[in-house]
């Protein structure tokens, strides 16, 4: 598949522009920025989710019809708010048994989950989930809305395993919006650094991490990496 293209995405009300950027997406790009950076606004935008009285302006370019829930999915930031407490895991999964069993096991979750409420879930064990139903349309585009805020170090590493895994497999695109400059740098290839709805530094992941150029996507990097080395 070819790189999906965001030739300009524009979001505003009256004469106020909140976000104006233009992107391209070649297999896995991480928009990042601090936050009211714009970088949340461009998914919802992208889902065609905003709220009014905001509109957009959105030109793209890719190889496929653009499909909410179809040909794009979203994995969102809390799994515990997207599924529902009361109703059993495989009741929330519109797929056959088979599909939805075939992505457990991809997902390295057990198959009897299905028949459990979340609540009776782990953190990381829900984030896979939502991912399993994301990926039940075969999407083209993957939003992923910081999915690993919530988990632990070791859920953390587990999730960003199994992504790199499902992409490579199952050959689809990746948008990753976060703040965290740590998770980015192991899961995407590509960099797009937001701040008051403008880019102002992209490129390959590792040149960006190893020679900024903005002192705003330096600190960004500084209070990831302070504490945690970079891993190439």
């Amino acid at each position: 598949m070819n790189s999906i293209h965001i030739d300009r995405l524009r979001i505003g009300h009256f004469d106020t522009v909140l976000v104006d950027i233009s992107f391209e997406i070649r297999h896995s790009l991480a928009l990042v920025g601090e936050s009211g950076s714009g970088k949340s606004l461009s998914l919802k935008a992208l889902l065609g989710l905003l709220d009014p009285p905001l509109e957009m302006r959105l030109e793209k370019r890719s190889d496929f019809e653009w499909k909410r829930g179809d040909t794009v999915s979203l994995v969102p930031q809390n799994p515990f708010t997207a599924l529902s407490p009361l109703t059993r895991i495989k009741d929330q999964i519109f797929l056959g048994r088979d599909r939805c069993e075939a992505l457990f096991t991809m997902l390295d979750l057990d198959v009897s989950l299905l028949e459990r409420f979340p609540p009776e879930l782990s953190g990381g064990q829900l984030q896979r989930v939502v991912v399993a139903i994301a990926l039940g349309s075969h999407p083209k585009l993957l939003l992923l809305d910081e999915p690993t805020t919530a988990l632990d170090p070791t859920s953390k590493e587990t999730m960003i395993t199994l992504l790199k895994a499902l992409q490579k497999s199952m050959d689809f695109k990746m948008l990753f919006v976060t703040h965290d400059m740590s998770v980015a740098s192991e899961l995407c290839e590509d960099i797009c650094v937001l701040r008051n709805g403008s880019v102002v530094e992209e490129g390959l992941m590792a040149d960006v991490i190893a020679h900024p150029k903005e002192e705003y996507t330096q600190a960004l990097i500084n209070a990831e990496f302070k504490t945690r080395g970079f891993r190439n």
